[in-house]
């Protein structure tokens, strides 16, 4: 079974809410502490709405709930913080800034 996905991060609105309340605030946490996936992924992965399934890249690993996305088959999304953070290769290329897109992971029910 291919869990292979390529992985997007990205700012959401609850995401600059909890931010403005503090990056340790539990509005923070909560607004960033989830990964979307396709439906049809979700369903050929078994993986049901509210899952904690576990996201594994050459940084990292998190255990997160799912949600449901839209988003094409074969991508992932979590909006930028904490969690995200740990899946992120800190390689900057020379910019100074993580790419925070295109990072390949692991999708795996637990």
């Amino acid at each position: 079974m291919n869990n292979r996905f390529t992985l997007i991060t990205g700012r959401t609105i609850d995401q600059a809410k909890g931010l403005h309340k503090g990056a340790g605030s539990a509005a923070h946490f909560d607004a960033t502490s989830f990964v979307e996936i396709c439906s049809e992924d979700m369903t050929r992965l078994d993986i049901k709405e509210g899952q904690t399934v576990r996201l594994r890249s050459g940084t990292g690993q998190v255990d997160v709930p799912v949600r449901t996305g839209d988003l094409p088959p074969g991508l992932v999304f979590i909006p930028m913080g904490p969690t995200a953070n740990k899946l992120v290769s800190t390689e900057t290329f020379g910019t100074g800034m993580p790419a925070f897109k295109g990072e390949l992971v692991r999708v795996e029910s637990i």
